[in-house]
């Protein structure tokens, strides 16, 4: 590893199991404990170690309760704190890290130094945890700042923000980006991706999200669309539906095609995600999907349903018309599809 000692990182804990205490309840986010934990590590202080500050937020939530605010809260205190650090590490429950990961890919526009989520699936305070690799290494990629980038680190795998999801809920390799390279290997090396590493530098911009009614609508066998009709054509001003395949809906869509266009007209934009972790939405490709495509709907091509919401706030929230949303929804913007 090179002499990072020049380099300087700062972590910031939002909660979640990396930092949680044993308690009498069970594990628990205790404020101020993680911080003692982390400085009980001596390999963070390691000669060639990046200097690093630790924060935490005003309340450590379960990843579960995570929202557009916390998402605008986090990316703030990197705005804030731009100029003073090498790079970033956000410490976050693994539940949403990668619509949290997903988020910040568009509310910090410009970015040109690394954020790079982490957690664990076993707290810190446990003697077999996978939180002390997964922390420092983390701190090492920011300080590196090879990946430009909002990233998600995990069991050996630095993975695009916005192109990651959650794959296990117990294993310690819990993440993936099925649809993308990973940025980076890590062994006795972190090995870079160099093709895969993308180039969103400029002046950064804090773009932070509206409070935009966004739904997600996963399709199933005998689904009854009808069922849906008031809340989607309403309530809501995007709408994430996971589809079959590559955009497959029951019955070639008959029952739901005048709701789409109903929603459309009311303001509302439909993108098409696939329910399969792997491979893109091509609306048309199938009878099935072709009233989805003269309904209005769009494709959200290979883009990660994490990463579909994550885009809809931020179109929704920068005052597009509905027909741009559309277009957009469409267009790569931060590396969340492929062209």
């Amino acid at each position: 590893m090179k002499n990072l000692s020049s380099k300087k990182v700062l972590i910031i804990y939002t909660g979640g199991t990396i930092g949680m205490k044993n308690t009498e309840q069970g594990y628990a986010p205790v404020s101020g404990y993680l911080l003692g934990e982390l400085n009980k590590i001596d390999d963070l202080n390691r000669d060639g170690m990046p200097k690093w500050d630790f924060v935490e937020t005003d309340t450590l939530l379960d990843s579960s309760n995570i929202s557009a605010t916390e998402w605008n809260n986090m990316a703030k205190s990197i705005v804030d704190n731009y100029n003073l650090y090498d790079g970033f590490v956000i410490l976050h429950g693994t539940d949403t890290m990668a619509y949290t990961a997903s988020a910040l890919s568009f509310i910090l526009h410009g970015l040109d130094k690394p954020v790079v989520l982490t957690g664990s699936q076993i707290p810190l305070c446990e003697v077999r945890s996978d939180a002390r690799d997964n922390l420092i290494t983390s701190i090492i990629i920011a300080g590196e700042g090879k990946a430009k980038e909002v990233c998600l680190y995990f069991g050996g795998k630095l993975l695009r923000g916005n192109r990651s999801t959650k794959t296990s809920a117990d294993h310690l390799v819990a993440f993936d980006s099925p649809n993308y390279p990973h940025l980076a290997e890590v062994g006795i090396e972190v090995k870079y991706n160099k093709g895969a590493l993308g180039n969103f530098g400029g002046n950064l911009e804090y773009r932070p999200f509206s409070p935009v009614p966004i739904g997600v609508l996963k399709v199933f066998p005998g689904i009854q669309f009808g069922l849906f009709e008031s809340i989607i054509t309403e309530k809501l001003s995007g709408v994430v539906l996971e589809t079959f395949g590559a955009g497959n809906i029951p019955g070639g869509g008959d029952e739901l095609l005048p709701i789409i266009k109903k929603a459309f007209k009311a303001g509302a934009v439909v993108t098409v995600c696939s329910q399969c972790v792997a491979g893109s939405v091509s609306l048309g490709t199938y009878e099935t999907s072709s009233a989805l495509k003269k309904a209005g709907a769009v494709s959200g091509k290979d883009m990660t349903t994490e990463s579909a919401v994550a885009k809809l706030y931020h179109l929704f929230s920068m005052g597009y018309t509905t027909d741009q949303i559309k277009v957009l929804m469409e267009e790569n913007l931060a590396g969340e599809l492929t062209d």
